[in-house]
């Protein structure tokens, strides 16, 4: 049996490749099994069911490198230059609804106040522990090392949590969906941002670890 299927379009962030999950399920761990095995389910969805993956140029580039640090051979990188069309999207023509800026806007001074509240508390904490720590004859390097050490490694984690997780942080993470808008196509990813402003601009999104099954299920009809 053949399924003939109208023309299919996705548009993958890069975490649609290098999501920890999806590698431990694909490749037992390994980021280039994992990713060879995806590119090959995306050639064969190209040829037997005109399906098209896409990347904006800087997400591409964001993953090219990322491959790069992680040693993968230049015979994946090939298939994947192959078969992952690039193009920009147009940012100029793309038409995104005003509610949907305002909305961002007031996401982004909601977490910038909240980053502000953590920063406030951090600087309170460490320097009342530092106070103690002097009161009881603790050497300065000691304070450094156990009190204000640590308060930034805290800080650091919290303030990111609060401030980058669920929203749009990069240029790559905006691309993805002004392209996916542009194209009327679905996103792909593993990131929390993207999912909730693919779905807030009326995108459908596919999960990183949900894509793959969704090519060979597909694939699974096609003589």
């Amino acid at each position: 049996m053949i399924i003939i299927l109208a023309k299919q379009r996705f548009v993958l962030d890069t975490t649609a490749f290098t999501d920890n999950q999806l590698r431990d399920k694909l490749g037992g761990g390994d980021l280039v099994k994992t990713v060879d095995f995806l590119i090959e389910l995306i050639a064969s969805s190209r040829i037997k069911l005109n399906m098209s993956c896409h990347m904006p140029p800087i997400t591409y580039k964001e993953f090219s490198e990322y491959m790069a640090r992680n040693e993968c051979p230049d015979e994946v990188m090939v298939k994947a230059d192959t078969w992952v069309v690039k193009k920009t999207p147009n940012r100029y023509d793309t038409k995104i609804p005003s509610q949907i800026f305002y909305e961002y806007v007031q996401d982004m001074r909601e977490r910038m106040n909240k980053g502000m509240r953590i920063s406030e508390n951090a600087i309170w904490e460490t320097a009342v522990e530092s106070m103690v720590g002097m009161s009881r004859g603790d050497k300065k390097s000691q304070i450094e090392a156990d009190v204000i050490g640590r308060a930034i490694a805290d800080f650091r984690k919290h303030y990111r949590l609060a401030l980058r997780k669920g929203t749009l942080d990069s240029a790559p993470d905006l691309d993805v969906l002004l392209l996916a808008k542009e194209l009327d196509a679905g996103v792909v990813a593993a990131d929390e941002g993207i999912k909730v402003w693919a779905e807030r601009l009326g995108l459908r999104f596919l999960s990183a670890k949900s894509f793959p099954k969704m090519m060979k299920e597909y694939l699974k009809y096609y003589d």
